[in-house]
């Protein structure tokens, strides 16, 4: 048995996220997840809601109402929606946790001590009209780099290059939309990412099993330009986690807060010990998967992510980790993904263009849409949903190729031989053919989620169901049981198996499903199948089985005009 600890980038609390949030982290976090459990290891799956920064002022803002209270509403929304989508979290924290609190001014103190933080006296841009500095996501303008119109004071999510606010071409206040801007002088501290590039850069090369897209986000932020530059870890903001050195106070710096992410990634921790405190249980316990002095020396340690999140997930966390000192546990997997697009265009929260977590659900159950996003998963490239391309995939691939296997076989062996598996005689050729072929693909398909690859791994599981299909239109026992009812109790026994094989191995992409599947077959484990050729004996004969409900329906042709109207939102605008 292997530990395995699972980390998701932590989403946003300023609002309800998309389709493509959600597959860009959440969503095939899980799968990896639901897989390695299935498998017999010990996982730890941790994600929060990123609660500081300037995201949660503004939108508390816009809402009317303090910045606490609006990302303790939040933080239950996303939760909610999570349970919604049936991501199986062992703990959902909050970046504004006690426990973060503590770690990232712990870390900033180890940080300091060692001689990797220094102040900087700067000018910052300020806002008159607003009456406060401005600093990163409060500033929007023009990337130099690109021409992107909305970029932000800290990165353009069009290139992905990283800014200063002063960097911004026609800047403007994201609060008042004013453009009445000064600099002025502050002093803020910043973390000497310089002098670990050499570093990073070595330990970005033993990464030879990453994908492409991680590392050559990761190469490039340390050898463009001037190479990987100090940044700034604090902020003039009033939510924050206040800038200590540990438990000190850190003279000059009364008022500041750290800056959002370098606080964000310790959360990953932080959450750890939520879970810990959560259940009872001592340090010792979120030790074991944190601390290699402590135990997590044995810790495969994966992160899920979007690519705009890359760079500080491998520069700056992996400089915070090491520049501590102490032996914290360094990440061994970096799973990144494109983006995924919606129908032409792109996301959009304030054009309302695009499907959000709450809509999807108030639409259809949460399998239909885990299937279709992590069956296109932009791991290669963009990604782009569109209604047409949804649903076909749910009619031809859910309803047509798994439910109505299911149906076939269910309603035909009730109603020929009762409510429990038919006896039958040998196997013959159909069933040997049809068992080493299954078998042959759930090896590939188990291989393809060790290593995952998602679209792989999607492809092939639907290989496995199609191969079902294939053998009941071919070996047709509605023909065999006219002449040879014994040969038909054969091929129902089989592909009753054959149910309760795809409700095994189907339930990291669609655990509903698979758990209604399992009900229904009175399946006596829920394990990964150690054979798949031996769990195709599974059920044996006398062995009882209810009829289940219609596994999925189809979508029709009106719904997705209905939708797609619905859905497409007043105008086009940048994606926020």
């Amino acid at each position: 048995m292997a530990r395995i600890l699972i980390t998701s980038a932590i989403p946003y609390i300023n609002g309800i996220k998309h389709l493509g949030n959600l597959v860009g982290s959440q969503l095939p976090a899980d799968l990896y997840a639901r897989y390695m459990r299935l498998q017999g290891n010990e996982v730890m799956f941790i994600c929060a809601t990123d609660e500081h920064g300037t995201p949660a002022e503004l939108a508390a803002m816009n809402a009317g109402i303090p910045v606490a209270e609006y990302c303790a509403e939040m933080h239950q929304v996303q939760k909610r929606l999570g349970e919604g989508f049936r991501l199986s979290f062992d703990h959902f924290g909050r970046s504004s946790s006690g426990r973060n609190h503590q770690l990232t001014q712990h870390f900033a103190g180890r940080l300091a001590d060692n001689g990797l933080i220094r102040e900087v006296a700067e000018k910052q841009v300020y806002s008159k009209e607003d009456g406060r500095f401005l600093p990163d996501r409060y500033i929007e303008g023009t990337c130099p780099a690109c021409g992107y119109e909305r970029a932000r004071g800290d990165q353009c999510e069009n290139c992905t290059k990283q800014l200063d606010p002063t960097d911004l071409i026609d800047a403007r206040s994201a609060v008042s939309g004013s453009a009445d801007l000064e600099l002025r002088a502050t002093k803020h501290l910043y973390l000497k990412q310089s002098a670990f590039r050499e570093r990073l850069e070595d330990w970005i090369e033993t990464k030879f099993d990453w994908p492409v897209l991680t590392t050559s986000i990761a190469k490039k932020w340390l050898r463009d330009g001037d190479g990987l530059q100090d940044r700034g870890i604090t902020r003039d903001l009033e939510w924050g986690i206040p800038v200590k050195k540990g438990v000190e106070d850190w003279p000059g710096m009364e008022g500041k807060v750290f800056y959002v992410w370098f606080d964000a990634p310790i959360e990953y921790i932080a959450a750890t010990a939520e879970w810990a405190d959560a259940n009872g249980m001592p340090d010792s316990e979120w030790h074991r998967w944190w601390r290699t002095d402590l135990g997590a020396d044995d810790v495969r340690y994966v992160q899920f992510m979007g690519k705009d999140n890359v760079p500080f997930h491998t520069l700056s966390f992996p400089t915070t980790i090491l520049g501590s000192g102490e032996p914290w546990k360094l990440v061994d997997y970096i799973k990144s993904f494109n983006f995924l697009n919606y129908d032409g265009g792109q996301f959009s929260t304030s054009g309302q263009r695009g499907v959000f977590m709450d809509q999807a659900l108030e639409i259809l159950p949460p399998d239909y849409w885990r299937w279709w996003l992590l069956s296109h998963a932009p791991e290669n490239s963009d990604s782009e949903f569109t209604w047409e391309n949804f649903s076909d995939c749910v009619n031809k691939e859910l309803a047509d190729v798994l439910g109505n296997f299911v149906n076939r076989v269910v309603k035909f062996g009730m109603s020929k031989f009762g409510a429990t598996v038919p006896g039958g005689g040998e196997w013959q050729e159909a069933e040997q053919f049809c068992a080493q072929t299954i078998s042959q693909l759930v090896g590939a398909y188990s291989a393809h989620l060790d290593n995952i690859e998602i679209r792989k791994a999607a492809r092939t599981l639907r290989a496995i169901w199609s191969t079902g299909n294939e053998y009941l239109q071919a070996a047709a026992p509605w023909s065999a049981i006219k002449t040879d009812p014994e040969r038909a109790e054969t091929i129902i026994s089989f592909s009753l198996n054959l149910i309760n094989l795809y409700g095994r191995i189907s339930s990291p992409f669609i655990p509903d499903a698979s758990a209604a599947i399992l009900a229904s077959m009175r399946s006596p484990s829920r394990a990964w199948p150690a054979s798949a050729a031996e769990e195709m004996k599974a059920l044996e004969p006398g062995h009882a089985y209810d009829p289940p409900d219609v596994l999925f329906r189809k979508i029709s042709k009106e719904e997705v005009s209905i939708w797609k109207n619905e859905f497409a939102g007043g105008s086009k605008p940048d994606p926020d």
